[in-house]
């Protein structure tokens, strides 16, 4: 028997139709048809428009009658539809007041805000046809993946090592050796690598669609792009042009894959996910989607009805506004259970606890929400705890126990402390604690320890240059920051000296040592594992070309930092002690407090005057950490351009000390397989030089 809602009420040209059903937003299959349902508070009218593919008219145009809007959603079911090859939009009519502003326009033809998958930038850097007036279109996929029965992780957050990475940079270069490059399927072939380095999460730059030709230009014969993807046109449809596949439309399936490949090789996905602000930018900016559709509810407007710019992009969105605030809810939730995400940093955060009036809220409803909403309840959740206008929460973003952030204060400090800023060690030793000032509620898991992002030098160029290097970005050098904490060595940028070079390796080294033997989670920018470099450009996000592509040849050179750099993560695997949360340090089952500061002499270190040697003691017991043998974890750091002897701490009878890895000589050996150092009390450590050593029973 068919049911009486689900026969056509309506014909036009070879489609019927009828009122559709209010949930889910966006484009959905249902038996015999397509239901399609989309917002919209203050727009009079609203029309369906489906297009052939690759089409600049609409072969059809179906406008809602009234009866089809349910409170504020236009929804319409209509039967016959080829998927395969039909795109959509809407258009909207509604009142034109920019000083209130409402900017309705029904010349213009609009982006559904729920698109799956949208096309226009299927194949990467292919340019836009300037005469076409829907350049974003959405498409309707089937949801019919097999997942073999994977879904996300779950692993605690305290044992994760962060990878981010550029999904095009990762692979582009051609020496990475992978069939698809710069693609979700070139980056498969790049799981084995990953497993052998360590690394259990890798964090993705921006894979929601967006348009690499936004503020595109040329420069000296090259052409620059909007190349990290922070300006999102569509938050359901995943990066078409990132797809091996996407000129067949399988973009979903290839990422998916991606996922799942990554899951049975225990990595876990998190994505950089930017609900600051969208692609439709300011007053100038293009019609896409929100703007024509219900402009005074997406984004932030002043008494002008012109744009807020919290984000530094032209808009700022409405994020706490009720509408916008299930938008979000659904996208994310979308991610989790459409993709199996595992988690998800938030790009500039704090823009998402203000309210409309563009002040910082206390409670903030979304972040709220996000917190405490079931499908996400194990779900990672990391902000960039600071904002373009000004709002810096590094320590205080609204959290309700579930939000972890991005420790700005902790790569500024190390980087100044690591070339030679004394003044640093006090604030260091509480970075390296976990940062217990900072989240004292939450537990050092809170803190995502990082040195070095996408956003800013990569490790070697932070001790490669003093200075920026951005001319390549036709910005007169103007763009990026001024401040980078970094020192070049004795020379700036590439050099034939061979101390110089040999300083920058210790000092990488030594920066490696100190991020993944600190309490918190550690972050590493990819390629960093094996010096890369930007040239000395720190605001990279114009540049598809070698300035960004990972040269995986760099490998092969700079292997001994990647040996040292996978047995430093091996090393924090290895040891639970290392990866604790708890802020409680006194005494355990060891008969030694579990983290401990020294100088060079055991037990004596003022930490609240300037220094540029000390160490730590790590006392890892067998009853609260479940480990066989108790282990103590001596950490050695001498940022002075002077050598210096340190006195090691008196360990129980019966246990003798291992070199797990020195900086100076540039060696390190995998858990179990460590030096043994035969009745040794001190540690020499040259200029600039750290290392790790470990007492167990022999």
């Amino acid at each position: 028997m068919q049911l009486i809602d689900s026969f056509p009420t309506h014909k036009i040209k070879d489609l019927e139709y009828r009122s559709g059903h209010v949930f889910p937003y966006g484009a959905s299959l249902v038996d015999g048809g397509v239901n399609f349902s989309i917002f919209s508070k203050e727009a009079t009218s609203c029309s369906l428009l489906l297009f052939h593919h690759g089409a600049k008219k609409p072969f059809v145009e179906i406008p809602f009658p009234d009866e089809f809007r349910i409170g504020n959603v236009y929804t319409m079911l209509v039967y016959g539809i080829n998927i395969e090859t039909t795109e959509y939009g809407y258009r909207f009519d509604g009142p034109y007041c920019p000083e209130k502003g409402l900017l309705y326009d029904r010349t213009k033809i609009l982006l559904d805000p729920y698109a799956r998958s949208i096309t226009g930038r299927s194949v990467w850097g292919r340019k836009p046809d300037p005469s076409d007036p829907f350049p974003h279109r959405g498409q309707i996929i089937m949801v019919d993946f097999d997942w073999e029965g994977d879904k996300p992780l779950e692993t605690p957050l305290s044992d994760l090592v962060i990878y981010e990475m550029h999904v095009r940079s990762y692979t582009k270069h051609k020496s990475s050796g992978v069939k698809y490059p710069g693609t979700y399927a070139g980056l498969i072939g790049k799981i084995p690598y990953l497993k052998e380095l360590g690394v259990n999460c890798i964090e993705l730059m921006p894979i929601f669609e967006f348009d690499e030709f936004e503020f595109s230009r040329e420069i000296n014969g090259r052409r620059l792009y909007n190349y990290w993807g922070y300006s999102t046109v569509g938050f359901f449809a995943p990066k078409a042009g990132y797809a091996a596949s996407a000129r067949f439309g399988m973009e979903a399936d290839e990422l998916k894959n991606m996922v799942r490949h990554l899951h049975q090789n225990g990595i876990e996905v998190i994505l950089d996910v930017v609900f600051n602000h969208t692609a439709e930018g300011n007053e100038s900016g293009p019609y896409i989607s929100y703007r024509g559709i219900d402009n005074r509810t997406y984004y932030l407007l002043n008494d002008e009805g012109k744009y807020c710019n919290f984000s530094g992009c032209g808009n700022t969105m409405n994020c706490n506004n009720a509408v916008v605030r299930n938008s979000i809810l659904d996208c994310l939730r979308y991610w989790v259970y459409a993709y199996h995400i595992d988690g998800f940093r938030f790009d500039l955060a704090s823009i998402l606890s203000r309210d409309q009036d563009g002040n910082a809220m206390i409670s903030p409803p979304l972040l709220e929400t996000i917190a405490h909403d079931p499908v996400l309840g194990k779900c990672k959740l990391i902000a960039e705890a600071w904002d373009a206008g000004g709002l810096y929460q590094v320590g205080s973003f609204p959290s309700w126990n579930r939000w972890s952030e991005w420790n700005g204060k902790y790569r500024d400090c190390l980087r100044i402390f690591l070339k030679g800023g004394a003044e640093a060690a006090p604030e260091l030793y509480r970075r390296i604690r976990g940062s217990s000032d900072l989240y004292a509620e939450r537990g050092s898991d809170a803190s995502i320890n990082f040195i070095t992002c996408h956003d800013g030098f990569t490790l070697y160029d932070l001790v490669s240059y003093n200075e920026k290097h951005n001319l390549d970005n036709g910005e007169n050098n103007a763009d990026g920051a001024d401040r980078n904490d970094s020192w070049n060595c004795g020379a700036e940028g590439e050099t034939e000296d061979k101390e110089i070079m040999a300083l920058r390796a210790r000092q990488m080294r030594n920066a490696l040592t100190i991020l993944m033997t600190s309490r918190g989670v550690p972050m590493l920018l990819s390629g960093d594992e094996f010096a890369n470099t930007q040239y000395g450009n720190n605001n990279a996000y114009c540049q598809d070309n070698d300035i960004s592509y990972l040269n995986w040849k760099n490998l092969e050179k700079w292997q001994d930092l990647n040996t040292y750099v996978r047995n430093l993560i091996a090393l924090r695997k290895a040891h639970p002690v290392l990866r604790s949360s708890s802020y409680e340090f006194g005494h355990n089952d060891t008969g030694y407090p579990e983290l401990s500061f020294h100088g060079t002499s055991p037990w004596c270190l003022n930490e609240d005057e300037p220094n540029l040697t000390f160490a730590y003691l790590y006392a890892e017991g067998t009853q609260k950490y479940c480990t066989e043998k108790t282990t103590f974890l001596y950490v050695a750091v001498n940022a002075h351009w002077e050598p210096h002897v340190f006195g090691l701490p008196i360990i129980p009878e019966g246990m003798k000390w291992h070199l797990s890895c020195d900086s100076a000589q540039g060696i390190s050996y995998a858990p179990g397989e460590e030096k043994l150092l035969d009745a040794v009390d001190s540690y020499s450590l040259p200029a600039r030089s750290s290392a790790v050593l470990l007492a167990r029973s022999c």
